[in-house]
């Protein structure tokens, strides 16, 4: 039998505002959707496990734009964030406008202690929550367009601060600066592969030969079902970044493909490996576009 959503959060819409990200689709599927240039909201929530879903889209959207019908999140409900995707990985959620919107993530290891991808925006009230969770060690920014945030976090946590040297202008306080184009392990088990070309200093994380934070470099593109990179937002060199990829990709094993933008996607690792080589194929005969978000296929 279909129950009626909990009142105090009915009637929910997308603003004006919203810069048709993707964030809120991916948390809030077949409730929102894609429309002209922005995301609309489709279909109410149906129960509690919808209006979940609504409001973690909500509390994601970089720029507030998921709202129900008063205009006002109801401050006694719950705040999902940080969102497990498995036990030793967080969604952060709370994207911030000064990342374009970017997903960040929390990454446990064995001794207990914590790494965070990339940031969210940043609050003492979540600050509270993240250090409530254990130890930092490290704050690992993939690019410049992510660093916004950098230097805050890693100083609220007591972490060390990441970036490679094609980028490091955007966080010239970095703790730790990564150089050159060799992989190199920042961890027991974790381990950078600089990917100059979406920046100069774009590089992903890998943990475990499980999770890839790819950052901006590649995406699961749920209307291709496929692994892409975002051709048409590449702001240093899509043949540079094609030669990353030919370099890359036979020493790329993971399972868990988690981006900065668009979606996240698990699958057999073999599997992984065979789409990888695929797209370092396609990415060879990729060329030069005018900057174009709308081209950007989620």
């Amino acid at each position: 039998m279909e129950t009626t959503a909990p009142a105090g959060e009915t009637g929910w819409y997308v603003d004006d505002r919203c810069t048709d990200c993707d964030v809120a689709r991916q948390l809030a599927p077949g409730l929102i959707a894609q429309g002209e240039g922005r995301s609309e909201v489709v279909r109410q929530p149906r129960d509690e496990s919808e209006t979940r879903q609504m409001r973690a889209a909500a509390l994601a959207c970089h720029t507030r734009s998921i709202r129900p019908a008063g205009g006002r999140l109801d401050p006694a409900a719950p705040d999902p964030f940080p969102l497990a995707l498995e036990p030793d990985v967080l969604l952060c959620g709370h994207n911030s406008t000064h990342t374009a919107g970017a997903n960040a993530y929390l990454l446990r290891r064995p001794s207990g202690t914590w790494m965070m991808v990339d940031t969210p925006r940043f609050s003492e009230r979540l600050a509270e929550r993240y250090e409530a969770l254990g130890r930092f060690t490290d704050v690992l920014l993939t690019h410049r367009d992510h660093a916004a945030h950098g230097r805050g976090w890693a100083d609220r946590l007591g972490a060390r601060l990441w970036i490679h040297e094609g980028d490091l202008d955007a966080a010239p306080d970095a703790d730790q600066v990564l150089r050159g184009t060799d992989p190199v392990d920042v961890a027991e088990g974790v381990r950078v592969f600089p990917l100059p070309g979406h920046t100069r200093g774009s590089v992903l994380y890998v943990a475990d030969e499980r999770y890839c934070f790819s950052g901006d470099s590649f995406y699961w593109a749920r209307t291709l079902q496929d692994i892409e990179v975002a051709q048409s937002v590449t702001w240093y060199s899509i043949e540079e970044l094609a030669t990353s990829l030919a370099r890359t990709v036979d020493a790329l094993r993971f399972e868990w493909l988690l981006p900065g933008h668009g979606g996240r996607k698990q699958l057999p690792a073999s599997e992984m490996a065979r789409r990888m080589e695929r797209l370092a194929d396609r990415a060879r005969g990729m060329r030069p576009r005018p900057v174009d978000f709308t081209a950007l296929r989620w």
